[in-house]
């Protein structure tokens, strides 16, 4: 059967290229390359995953204020 398709002109000239090193026609180079990505095996598609909600209460530690960094900071480095 024959068809049409479009490549860039640097994919093209790579696929000659190749071919011409493999002493093989561009159609059967182009073939193949289409054979082994539908041979590839489909991947699953992955459910969406549900993290749950913290029920946590509470806040910052007292005397933490986060406008401070500065202060922030000095705070973590001391845990």
């Amino acid at each position: 059967m024959r068809t049409t398709i479009r490549l860039s002109d640097d994919l093209l000239c790579r696929a000659k290229k190749k071919a011409a090193e493999k002493g093989r026609t561009l159609t059967s180079l182009i073939e193949d390359g289409l054979k082994i990505i539908l041979a590839e095996p489909q991947r699953a598609q992955h459910s969406r995953v549900h993290l749950p909600i913290s029920k946590a209460s509470g806040g910052t530690l007292p005397g933490v204020d986060l406008n401070r960094s500065g202060e922030l900071e000095d705070r973590m480095a001391g845990l």
